[in-house]
């Protein structure tokens, strides 16, 4: 029988009923751990008390922001990670940090179960279970909202009658996840895909047809990781932090998408991440300058399945981590500034530079100053072709 849980706690109706909940049907003292990587809200003591509050034996909060920017964020932005090209990974990335918490905790309490409040129809449920059975794979798995019928008005029935201080009379159309990297928002009249997202679902971004002046900065980067704006040297929580007011002013970072989830669903996804945007577009067109060809192809295909790894909830699979080593040397000479113009929900390159850029103005120039030997090109392009000359001719021959 279980004895000890350790529940993933955010301070909502559902986590913090899942206290009682699980303390009823399993008879085990709860530890809540609420995990702060940078999503704003709440105080991280308001929410420890609350669930001291509602049950929990022992109430545990991290402040992750940092260990979050620097160990989750960052990596995302050298794999230039943008699932179906667009989602920048906002909840994927916050998840294992979020297991890795718990495991912790599980070890150093003596738990032998953990629990989250994910539904069934969503990616992280995956990207909880599989992290959990990758750092504790001695560790039960409960999903109360999954697994034990806890609908939203059982779980509103069931704060009222325990007098829980938590708010059950104003509900959001929208659930919403967001952190440091980004928000997400879902259901309510999104479910609707042929209605246009109405006002009230955006946060971090302004409305980027406001008519009002561009901001222009630069972004510094040393082997791939932002390390200044505007010259300044900032540590990269702070960066992102100030991308997202910066940008999200300018309304940059705005997804309206159809998601391929991983259990099968298609869903209507809407996303906001001005500093993630406006950081990818930076890094990968830095990349573009200090990368050598055949490196730049192999690593666009090395993005893809990085990042379906992370969306799948695979963060801590051995190919993730042969992943990373390949990033990690692939960024070796991402180094250099460049500037770019944040206007109309856009953020547009209009510079770059790198004291290692591969860009040679003589090999490049038409004009006077030209250092490439056209000469040699000629047959260079017939070697090229000969492969393809030669299979021609034998289709010639062969009648085809």
């Amino acid at each position: 029988m279980t004895k000890r849980v350790v529940l993933a706690y955010s301070g909502g109706l559902d986590t913090s009923v899942a206290i009682g909940w699980i303390a009823e049907r399993t008879g085990a003292e709860v530890i809540a751990v609420a995990v702060d990587v940078g999503q704003g809200g709440e105080d991280l003591t308001v929410i420890r008390d609350r669930a001291l509050a509602c049950g929990a034996t022992v109430a545990e909060v991290v402040d992750a922001r940092e260990e979050f920017a620097v160990g989750y964020c960052l990596p995302a932005l050298r794999a230039n990670a943008l699932y179906m090209n667009r989602y920048p990974l906002v909840s994927a990335l916050s998840r294992p940090l979020i297991v890795t918490h718990l495991a912790r905790v599980a070890r150093e309490r003596g738990a032998d179960a953990v629990a989250h409040g994910c539904t069934g129809k969503g990616n992280d449920q995956v990207r909880f279970e599989v992290g959990m059975a990758s750092l504790a794979p001695e560790v039960e798995v409960l999903a109360p909202v999954r697994d034990s019928g806890m609908t939203r008005d059982k779980a509103i029935a069931f704060a009222e009658e325990k007098e829980l201080p938590v708010n059950v009379t104003s509900r959001s159309p929208y659930s919403i996840d967001q952190n440091l990297w980004g928000r997400s928002c879902e259901t309510g009249h999104l479910e609707d895909i042929w209605e246009a997202p109405h006002d009230d679902v955006w946060s971090y971004t302004e409305d980027p047809g406001v008519q009002r002046d561009p901001d222009e900065l630069v972004i510094s980067f040393a082997d791939g990781a932002p390390v200044a704006i505007d010259g300044r040297p900032l540590p990269p929580l702070d960066i992102i932090t100030e991308l997202n007011a910066r940008a999200g002013a300018q309304g940059v970072g705005r997804v309206d998408m159809i998601e391929d989830r991983l259990v099968g669903i298609k869903s209507r996804e809407i996303y906001e991440a001005p500093g993630a945007i406006t950081l990818l577009a930076a890094h990968s067109e830095l990349e573009s300058v200090c990368m050598e060809l055949d490196l730049s192809r192999f690593k666009r295909s090395v993005e893809q399945r990085w990042t379906e790894l992370v969306y799948d909830g695979l963060w801590f699979s051995p190919l993730k981590a042969a992943l990373d080593a390949f990033m990690a040397e692939a960024s070796r000479y991402v180094t250099g500034d460049v500037r770019l113009r944040l206007h109309g929900g856009q953020a547009v390159v209009t510079g770059r530079r790198s004291p290692v850029s591969l860009y040679d103005y003589g090999l490049a120039t038409y004009d006077t100053g030209d250092t490439f030997d056209q000469s040699l090109a000629k047959g260079f392009v017939e070697l090229w072709g000969l492969p393809s000359r030669v299979a021609a001719m034998r289709e010639h021959r062969a009648g085809r």
